[in-house]
């Protein structure tokens, strides 16, 4: 995967602008939600290449990590999972149905409602997740600081 390399190394500056009544952006409105936009790229192009790097594909990665951070103590319905990964349900079911043969999730029928199957990861989801999301911490954590000077200049657009 190609590096990205940003072309400007001028920094962020605070708006200046003020908005008129009819809500109109100013170009550092723009610019702020550019820089978010352009972050959010980079962090998502390296979180599928650390995916791909441990043998996961992007979703993969995105439902064990779902069923972990949302579900960390019991297991997560089907549902609320095609709910946090923003799919379908046949969709979640196929992706489910792949993570239980690759022995990243294992799949139970609901005791008290037999029509809803839970989800949990086993041993090798736990390893696999684990090892992606420590890289992705650490990523996250060196990329603080142009992420808050993103967050400030969107703060100080909300202001206005």
């Amino acid at each position: 995967m190609a590096r990205v390399e940003r072309k400007s190394r001028r920094p962020l500056r605070a708006a200046s602008s003020k908005r008129t009544k009819s809500n109109a952006l100013s170009t550092v409105d723009y610019e702020a939600l550019a820089r978010f936009r352009y972050q959010l790229r980079l962090f998502l192009a390296f979180s599928d290449m650390r995916a791909k790097i441990a043998g996961l594909t992007s979703q993969q990665y995105q439902a064990l990590l779902a069923i972990k951070g949302f579900s960390s103590q019991k297991p997560m319905f089907v549902g609320e999972l095609s709910r946090l990964l923003l799919v379908k349900h046949h969709t979640t079911v196929e992706l489910v149905d792949r993570m239980v043969k690759l022995g990243l999730l294992r799949r139970m029928v609901d005791a008290q409602d037999k029509r809803r199957v839970l989800v949990t990861l086993t041993k090798r989801g736990q390893s696999l997740l684990h090892k992606v999301a420590a890289v992705h911490h650490a990523h996250l954590g060196s990329s603080s600081r142009m992420l808050r000077k993103v967050s400030q200049l969107l703060g100080s657009v909300e202001q206005q």
